[in-house]
């Protein structure tokens, strides 16, 4: 366990799964920028940590992963009961419904804070009106000191599905390094083992897992729509879809069917995410679901255009028109559309994504996400320091 005599607060941070993700890599920023001199950090996830895990970079964060079976995690409850009394973390953060169970044993082994944070959507979920979901976050609501909303759409959720007051709601939007994730500096670049490489080819591509609500078959029937709208595009049009997932292996048959696999890359996961993004003309992101995504914000401080389903937090990103395109989920002829129209205007596209990366610069730096986390977490710190020593010397 870390040791007692390090006066920096301790924030245990808690996933179902410490894994490729757009909400662990969230964690990781946080880890890995936050001032080594103000906090500490340990990472628990309820069933597994995986190889993800080397994205984190300092040497003094503590990994614990519970291996936790199908069902309800409170079998857990005295496990996470002896590790938070253990640890003595000043602030407890779990992420997204899968892990807010975690905040009633952080609350009974005298947790000061307990902050959870609402990343997104899933399938059985997609617009916030399944009940029962509400139901069990208004059971924990009173476990849980503050609440971060990554979207005004879950904000809104909270506040008015959940009944969380406004004042115990903090909206923060995912950051995105502009450094690590920025333009190509010459056209676009050739990303190693992808059999396009033709500056001619228009690259279309979308990164992330292949789960049901990522909805990547929408994409790939969207490429086969414009290749049947347009069948000339089939001299310049590629996809590229990057990731695996269970959606993999149909998402191959179906080009296969159509007839135009040999058109299409899919090399699974890959860990070159911005090499990749450099290397694509256009990003799409087909979803069902989703709260603020960070492959959108990385895609935009590429320089690409966007275009992205009208889901969840999607729209607070694309500004339809100036940075990208805005389509209705599960419509893959209105996906097909914004395809073609960049495909035959690539000023226009270059324009969308010039304007996206000026957007992610003066909006959604890396720099002012961490600011807006620690000070959430100075200020309730602040709020809280009696209780907090009281707990230290437990």
């Amino acid at each position: 366990m870390m040791p007692d005599r390090d006066p920096r607060p301790l924030i245990v941070h808690i996933v179902f799964r410490f894994d490729t993700g757009g909400l662990e890599n969230g964690v990781v920023n946080i880890i890995n920028h936050l001032p080594r001199d103000a906090y500490r950090h340990a990472v628990i996830s309820l069933t597994d940590i995986t190889e993800f895990r080397r994205r984190v970079m300092r040497t003094d964060v503590e990994f614990i992963a519970l291996k936790k079976p199908p069902g309800h995690a409170y079998r857990l409850y005295p496990r996470l009961f002896r590790l938070f009394r253990e640890m003595r973390p000043a602030i407890v953060h779990s992420r997204n419904l899968a892990a807010l169970e975690t905040v009633a044993p952080a609350w009974a082994a005298g947790v000061p804070i307990r902050i959870h944070g609402e990343h997104g959507r899933d399938m059985l979920d997609l617009h916030g009106a399944n009940r029962k979901y509400q139901w069990v976050r208004k059971l924990y609501r009173p476990f849980v000191t503050h609440y971060i909303a990554l979207s005004r759409d879950l904000e809104r959720y909270l506040c008015a599905s959940v009944g969380v007051p406004p004042t115990r709601v903090a909206q923060i939007y995912n950051g995105v390094d502009a450094v690590r994730f920025r333009p190509a500096e010459f056209g676009r670049s050739m990303i190693e083992g992808c059999p396009f490489r033709d500056p001619r080819l228009w690259l279309v591509g979308t990164v992330g897992r292949m789960d049901p609500v990522k909805d990547p078959l929408n994409l790939v029937r969207a490429f086969i729509r414009v290749l049947q709208l347009a069948p000339v595009k089939r001299e310049r049009l590629r996809l590229l879809l990057v990731g695996d997932g269970a959606l993999y292996s149909e998402a191959r048959a179906m080009l296969t069917g159509a007839g135009v696999a040999d058109l299409a890359w899919l090399p699974g996961e890959r860990n070159d995410v911005p090499d990749i993004l450099r290397g694509l003309d256009c990003f799409v992101l087909p979803s069902l679901g989703e709260g603020i995504s960070n492959t959108i914000l990385e895609a935009m401080a590429t320089a690409l255009p966007v275009i992205a389903t009208n889901v969840g937090g999607n729209g607070e990103l694309v500004d339809a028109g100036v940075t990208g395109e805005l389509v209705p989920a599960r419509d893959p002829h209105a996906l097909a559309q914004p395809m073609l129209a960049y495909g035959r205007d690539r000023e226009a596209a270059k324009a969308a994504g010039r304007n996206g990366r000026a957007r992610v610069e003066r909006e959604f730096s890396l720099e002012a996400m961490l600011g807006r986390y620690r000070g959430l977490y100075d200020r309730l710190l602040s709020a809280d320091s009696p209780r907090a020593v009281r707990v230290k010397e437990a």
